[in-house]
């Protein structure tokens, strides 16, 4: 993923999907925007993106569906979701939500700024995450490329302690 992935917001609703991108403007971050959970599943799967606020009920595939998706898959399993709600506390939505390895769940009208905060956070750290990843990845071929292994390196490491 590169480093300039996108924030996507998933909504029915253009009211929200506006108001949402207008309190996330300010961290300069790329955004993109669905109106369901299909359109959400296609650009998540594209790929590029960071992080996902997506509202939990929509006609169609719900934003639940969307993560239960994602997370079967490793390409997607690891990126943060917010899932939104405008139905208020629900007991059975937030186990099954966390159950699902959600980041958050937020209750719609949001705070802009405690949002900003969150989606800061879980984009940052995500961003971080990926990063490593990749540096491991290299780190590993160069590795395999020079025909050293952990294994190999052990002896060596040995010898290296039995001589001052």
């Amino acid at each position: 993923m590169p480093p300039d992935a996108k924030i996507l917001i998933v909504d029915d609703h253009q009211d929200t999907l506006y108001a949402l991108e207008s309190a996330l403007a300010p961290l300069g971050y790329r955004i993109a925007r669905a109106t369901g959970g299909d359109e959400a599943l296609k650009q998540v799967l594209r790929g590029q993106v960071g992080l996902l606020l997506l509202d939990v009920r929509m006609p169609g595939v719900s934003g639940l569906e969307v993560v239960r998706y994602m997370r079967r898959l490793e390409q997607t399993q690891h990126i943060p979701v917010i899932l939104l709600t405008g139905f208020g506390p629900d007991q059975e939505l937030t186990s099954a939500a966390f159950g699902l390895g959600v980041a958050d769940l937020v209750l719609k009208p949001v705070d802009p700024g405690a949002l900003r905060t969150k989606v800061r956070y879980l984009y940052d750290a995500h961003q971080r995450q990926v990063a490593l990843e990749q540096e491991v990845r290299t780190l590993r071929a160069l590795v395999k490329d020079q025909h050293t292994t952990p294994e190999t390196l052990v002896p060596l490491q040995r010898e290296t302690d039995a001589h001052p």
